[in-house]
């Protein structure tokens, strides 16, 4: 799957004795929880968090690709009445409301990247069902941002009561600035808290306040909720699983002992993690209340001498409770959590807070429980400022300490037994990729006819026979043709297209077994691809190639390497509207930081052993085709003939065991499908 714009996102010690025989390349001993040396003010300016209608994550939508133009004429013919919007603003005058506009993000609680479909507020109101996106609705407007990944997935989904904003391009303005120009000074824009980290909160508040414009919290309701009503789907409560040592490699305890430890060292006595992967990794957990990701919705606090989960007791099974036992883990109601951090505030407790991850309602609880602490103390009044939050105001009362998690590096630096999985997983995860495109090979040979739908549903049933097999990593983005240039379309029954054996097919999958995550991507043809077609793929695989074979020093961070994929297209004046690159969980989530390759230079974690990332370069030809080819790689030391500077230098080792297919040779074009393949393993990935 392509790599997605994030922040940056969130290591106890590994004992020797757990490092494998059979895995020696990746022997090697490591602190779980790497020291954060930075300046707690330095970090907030350096890894800051999204802007509230940043595109964070990939997601799904019917689509069958027209000309913009043809919509958008379309469109302006026939004015569509959109009642939700209309029940929706309805609500803005209510008692207690009072605002003028309101911002819909695609997030839910925990800025997870897949949400459960009781969270799909955004889809649900705009009718939009990209994941990545920001809705704003004000008493006379509708707009809706989104990047270039869906573009035309968005053109066709809203109705002419929305205004398509094509976040990135030339004139268009962000979000906050266009509140900014279309609301009158002293007007109210409201959020629901929980739906945007603190960072992201502040931000918008900061650009507003130039207007005038006042951030509203309603922390009681979601207006979105109030209008959808008894149609909305009931939150998920299937139950968690404890996921086995040998595929996790660190026990709860030992993890739990080196996060406690890092607390102590940050001058913090608790920490709020609300990333649901990382609580799934911390605990051991797995879940399946997000489609694609094995987490469960749930809060931890972690104390120095203690440690409560939120959650729904109700997917808390025996075993689950005995394992959460053994590690001292307390359970606690998943609504409970603002309580919980006003207990915390009253007894002085300096809370470790990421905000640039955990939500605005949570962060501002606390500061308003800070404040009273100080008011009941005596105190000359609230700090108004953001000093007010670091750790070298400990002395005065409960303060924030307010640094990245460091559970989000801990979880990126695989352990010998997590890289074991993902080695395992992508073994058999080729031996159903093979079994699929025998298939299909046979399928065309017979002339039958097959939908995109077809495919990405017998890929399914090969991947679901393998050991292990729990549940896709992403909806299959299987296009056909001009529905390959749809970075992340997704083919419905009703909508989707018949493969053409005379067009490139794009086949972007991925799979959650017991043991690992994968994520693959192949640009395949039937037949006799154009000497464009010809072009461009060679040009995505010069690049895919030359980031495979990048050898670089230590401390480099992702975007640097981000160019050897792009070079080839450049030198004809190409590119690609994604990252290169993103982290991958072990058996977590597909998409994981805090590392990444991308044009995004703000993102500044350096690469290191043990970390998972993506090489997928692509090129897309709108209403025409769509390239990308993907391997999963393993961040590994090289033992290169020099050292200069004494340092050490880093490659990759592949996880994905599928070859490529090269018809851009001119002697692989007539060759059967299954023959190009086998022909083309110098280029796969051992």
């Amino acid at each position: 799957m392509h790599s997605l714009p994030s922040h940056a996102m969130r290591p106890l010690c590994l004992n020797p004795s757990l490092c494998s025989s059979r895995f020696p390349f990746f022997s090697f001993s490591i602190p779980i929880f790497h020291k954060f040396k930075n300046n707690p003010t330095i970090y907030k300016k350096s890894q800051k968090g999204p802007p509230f209608f940043s595109i964070r994550c990939c997601g799904s939508g019917s689509v069958t690709a027209k000309p913009s133009w043809e919509l958008r004429r379309n469109r302006a013919a026939v004015q569509e009445p959109d009642e939700k919007v209309v029940a929706l603003r309805q609500l803005f005058t209510k008692p207690g409301i009072g605002i003028d506009a309101y911002i819909i993000p695609s997030q839910d609680a925990h800025q997870s990247e897949f949400i459960a479909e009781c969270y799909m507020r955004r889809a649900y109101i705009s009718g939009f069902t990209g994941s990545a996106g920001t809705a704003i609705v004000t008493k006379d407007k509708a707009a809706l941002w989104t990047d270039g990944r869906y573009f035309l997935q968005a053109e066709k989904q809203l109705n002419s009561s929305w205004k398509l904003m094509r976040a990135g391009n030339f004139g268009v303005p962000q979000a906050s600035e266009w509140l900014n120009d279309v609301l009158a000074p002293g007007g109210r824009v409201g959020i629901d808290p929980f739906l945007f980290s603190y960072d992201a909160a502040e931000e918008l508040k900061e650009v507003i306040s130039k207007k005038n414009l006042e951030l509203v919290y309603l922390y009681d309701l979601n207006l979105v909720d109030e209008i959808w009503k008894e149609s909305r789907p009931k939150p998920p409560n299937k139950p968690i699983r404890v996921h086995d040592l040998k595929y996790a490699g660190i026990d709860v305890v030992s993890k739990l002992s080196s996060l406690r430890a890092e607390l102590v060292a940050a001058g913090s006595s608790a920490i709020v993690i609300s990333m649901l992967d990382e609580v799934a990794w911390l605990l051991n957990l797995r879940g399946s209340d997000v489609p694609h990701s094995p987490v469960m919705y749930a809060y931890l606090i972690v104390e120095v001498d203690a440690a409560k989960l939120f959650v729904d007791d109700s997917k808390v099974t025996s075993e689950v409770m005995y394992h959460l036992k053994k590690a001292g883990v307390e359970l606690r109601p998943y609504d409970s959590i603002l309580s919980e951090i006003r207990r915390l505030a009253a007894e002085g407790a300096h809370l470790w807070l990421d905000t640039s991850s955990v939500n605005a309602a949570i962060v501002e609880t606390y500061k308003a429980a800070c404040d009273k602490y100080l008011m009941n103390r005596g105190s000359r009044g609230k700090t108004k400022n953001k000093q007010y939050f670091e750790s070298d105001s400990l002395s005065v009362g409960p303060s924030g300490v307010y640094m990245q998690s460091p559970v989000s590096l801990a979880k990126a630096l695989k352990n010998p037994s997590e890289l074991e999985g993902m080695q395992n997983s992508h073994l058999r995860d080729a031996a159903a990729l093979a079994q699929f495109w025998c298939w299909l090979e046979e399928e065309i040979h017979k002339n039958v006819k097959l939908t995109e739908v077809d495919l990405a549903d017998k890929l399914l049933e090969f991947r679901s026979k393998q050991d292990g097999f729990l549940d896709t990593s992403f909806d299959t983005i299987s296009g056909s043709g001009a529905n390959g240039a749809i970075i992340h379309y997704t083919p419905e029954a009703e909508s989707c297209s018949v493969v053409d054996l005379n067009k490139l097919f794009l086949l972007d999958s991925g799979a959650q077994y017991v043991d690992g995550t994968t994520d693959i991507t192949r640009t395949v043809h039937f037949g006799e691809p154009t000497a464009r077609e010809k072009e461009c793929f060679t040009r995505v695989l010069k690049g895919h190639i030359a980031l495979d074979e990048a050898v670089f020093p230590e401390n480099t961070p992702g975007f640097v390497l981000d160019a050897f994929a792009r070079s080839a297209l450049w030198k004809i004046g190409l590119d690609y509207r994604h990252g290169t690159g993103h982290g991958v969980g072990a058996a977590l989530n597909v998409h994981e930081g805090p590392q990444s390759i991308s044009f995004r230079y703000g993102n500044v974690t350096p690469l290191q052993k043990g970390m998972i990332v993506s090489n997928e370069p692509g090129y897309y030809e709108d209403h025409a085709f769509g390239i990308r080819i993907e391997n999963l790689l393993c961040v590994q030391e090289i033992n290169t003939p020099n050292r200069y500077g004494g340092i050490e230098y880093l490659g990759f080792k592949k996880l994905t065991f599928f070859p490529i297919q090269v018809y851009y040779l001119s002697f692989f074009v007539n060759l059967p499908l299954y023959v190009k393949i086998r022909f083309s393993t110098h280029f796969s990935v051992h």
